[in-house]
């Protein structure tokens, strides 16, 4: 009959992490820290819809959320100028996501497709102009802006064709840059086969190239759309009378006497402005992510 053989106990092994600690330490951490992200990101605008529709019009009895609703907030817009500002904020933003496009796809395709004196230094001073605050800017723009006005009016303060001239020429650098690197992505040899067969610059700029690279012209305009959408500090300094003020500016004087202060407006029309900006985010999403990536590829 044969003895059992014992094996020699293992002397000094510390055992491992059980499966589920394992998870939790490579994977299960990340999920209470996005719920807190998550949470930290929501409850500010979830805040704001409640005291839209909390007819007492003030923050200071709305600690309990959707306590009570209403359409009162809403109702009230009406009696204000708010629609007219809407107007003015819309004008100006479409313009200036246009003006933008246009101006940026013309520079970024020169400065990608043509060979010129000058090329690398103008690429270089853009680059160098960015590098500066807007904040530098202001007293510098409010000047400009006083002295034009005396000769040509429309060009002045208290003028939106001025405030559209403002952005255009503000984000004319950082567009070109990054349209530059896109429009680098797309290779020569369709120029060249357009060339052969006739077509001009015109042509091949508008009905070659430019559907090529729609993802970042789209990424461009939503920015654009977003940056003069909800602008204040140049709108404040360009925009002097009530007719002329867009959204950002008529609504902080709603708000900016503590005394009589008009939050259950001020959140009403934060509302709904916040539609036209999440429309047009929704309908050029798919182009978000490639436009913003693929002139990295190739530059």
């Amino acid at each position: 009959m044969s003895t059992p053989v014992q094996r020699p106990a293992r002397v000094g092994v510390i055992p491992g992490p059980s499966r589920r600690s394992r998870w939790w330490l490579e994977v299960g951490w990340k999920y209470p820290l996005a719920a807190l992200i998550i949470f930290y990101a929501v409850f500010p605008l979830v805040y704001v819809v409640s005291a839209a529709f909390n007819p007492r019009g003030s923050l200071a009895g709305n600690s309990v959320l959707f306590s009570s609703l209403g359409l009162d907030n809403f109702a009230a817009l009406g009696e204000t100028r708010y629609w007219a500002w809407m107007g003015n904020t819309l004008l100006v933003s479409v313009i200036t996501v246009v003006g933008t496009v246009v101006m940026g796809a013309a520079a970024a395709y020169a400065f990608s497709r043509f060979r010129f004196t000058g090329r690398r230094l103008s690429l270089s001073s853009l680059l160098i102009v960015q590098m500066f605050p807007q904040t530098v800017a202001f007293i510098a723009i409010f000047l400009l802006l006083l002295a034009l006005g005396g000769v040509v009016p429309a060009l002045g303060i208290d003028s939106r064709i001025a405030l559209i001239c403002v952005y255009l020429g503000g984000a004319l650098g950082a567009n070109t840059f990054l349209m530059f690197g896109f429009f680098n992505s797309v290779p020569k040899e369709i120029d060249e086969s357009a060339k052969i067969d006739g077509a001009s610059h015109a042509q091949i700029f508008w009905r070659i190239i430019m559907p090529l690279v729609t993802p970042v012209l789209a990424v461009v305009g939503l920015l654009a759309f977003i940056g003069s959408f909800g602008d204040f500090i140049l709108a404040r300094l360009v925009l002097v009378s009530e007719e002329n003020w867009t959204l950002a500016v008529g609504m902080f004087g709603w708000v900016s006497n503590q005394l009589t202060s008009r939050w259950g407006l001020f959140t009403a029309g934060a509302v709904i402005a916040a539609f036209p900006v999440l429309v047009l985010f929704l309908m050029l999403q798919r182009y978000v992510v490639s436009g913003l990536t693929s002139g990295a590829v190739k530059g």
